[in-house]
């Protein structure tokens, strides 16, 4: 499959802070010391957008988790998706970046959900302990994250002492939230990559913007 046939090319102001680019090459960064995300910037067709929005009207419930490979991640995704008019793309498209993920960290298989979400799944600023995690909502608000510089990690967890980000100090700036757009792909270094203990990215899920729903996918190392 062409990716463009997925995708639409989308211009972009390159981050001095994180890497970030239009070309999927740029995921590779992810192994940089220096960098605890890379993101891939990229806007999905229309067509598929649609689709999917019509797939969260008709499906009130949608959650599937599965070990999959490159090879069968695009079958496993139609057969689960059937009769919907995005299963065939949006399977297409999540076995692209699953075959990604793959050959990036040198891996048969990858821990794959696929989620509809009314809710914020993590609403606070928090760090994953796992190595890396991939991160990509197709519809719906997107992921937002803070830079190390603007984060005073002693406020993560129980030592917000129960206030939510605004207040608790958290975050050192004012407007300094940065915000995955949908289709944005992004790789998530957490606190269990070596010698990144104390610097996973600090992310979370975003407000709920009226009624929307989100379809997010993550990846993760098995």
């Amino acid at each position: 499959m062409s990716l463009d046939t997925v995708i639409e090319p989308v211009p972009v102001e390159i981050s001095k802070v994180q890497p970030i680019d239009i070309a999927p090459g740029i995921l590779t960064e992810i192994y940089q010391p220096q960098y605890n995300l890379a993101l891939w910037k990229r806007t999905l067709t229309a067509d598929l957008t649609t689709n999917i929005e019509q797939l969260l009207q008709e499906q009130s419930h949608l959650a599937l988790v599965q070990t999959v490979t490159p090879d069968d991640a695009a079958q496993w995704i139609k057969s689960k998706l059937e009769g919907h008019a995005c299963a065939d793309a949006l399977g297409e498209d999540i076995a692209l970046i699953v075959d990604m993920f793959c050959c990036l960290f040198d891996v048969r298989e990858a821990g794959l959900r696929l989620t509809a979400l009314d809710t914020p799944m993590c609403p606070k600023f928090h760090v994953d302990h796992v190595p890396c995690r991939l991160v990509s909502t197709y519809v719906g608000t997107a992921t937002q994250w803070l830079n190390n510089d603007d984060v005073d990690r002693t406020k993560l967890g129980a030592g917000s002492l129960g206030q939510p980000d605004h207040v608790s100090g958290l975050i050192k700036n004012g407007d300094v939230i940065q915000q995955m757009q949908p289709g944005d792909v992004a790789l998530l270094k957490g606190s269990g990559w070596e010698g990144n203990e104390e610097t996973g990215l600090v992310h979370r899920s975003p407000q709920r913007l009226n009624d929307e729903r989100r379809l997010l996918l993550t990846l993760d190392l098995v």
